[in-house]
């Protein structure tokens, strides 16, 4: 299979001008994925495209293995029911489905976002205040 080093360069370029993160392009059964990261510098992946609708998934990362939860809103995530107050979640805590985990604020509104799985969180992919986008992880189980 040939990668177009084109798409990937625009890409990259889209990246530095609209200072973002990560950018997902997607055509035909073609999936090229171009984040930033602190540590490596540039990646990409190069995927089958695939429908998802159900909001966790498993996911294979290198030395990463677990559930997504993933926001069902466009929105701010909060870790805590006030500033100051003590976090829904917290690495190594153990959860139940439909436990609440994080506050996702749309339209002056606070959304709970319960867990769509049970299990122990391992990582907690946003930081408190940050915006979050809809299917993005907002934590990992184990």
């Amino acid at each position: 299979m040939k990668i177009d080093k084109n798409i990937i360069k625009e890409l990259t370029d889209y990246l530095n001008e609209f200072n973002l993160t990560e950018i997902e392009y997607t055509e035909k059964d073609t999936k090229i994925k171009v984040s930033k990261s602190t540590n490596s510098g540039l990646s990409y992946s190069n995927t089958p495209a695939l429908a998802a609708s159900a909001l966790n998934t498993e996911i294979i990362k290198p030395g990463v293995v677990g559930t997504e939860v993933k926001s069902p809103i466009i929105g701010t995530a909060y870790h805590s029911a006030e500033p100051g107050a003590k976090k829904f979640v917290e690495v190594g805590k153990k959860i139940k489905k439909g436990e609440t985990i994080m506050i996702v604020e749309a339209m002056k509104t606070m959304n709970h976002i319960p867990s769509t799985a049970e299990g122990i969180v391992k990582e907690i992919c946003v930081e408190d205040g940050q915006p979050v986008e809809y299917g993005q992880t907002i934590i990992i189980l184990e």
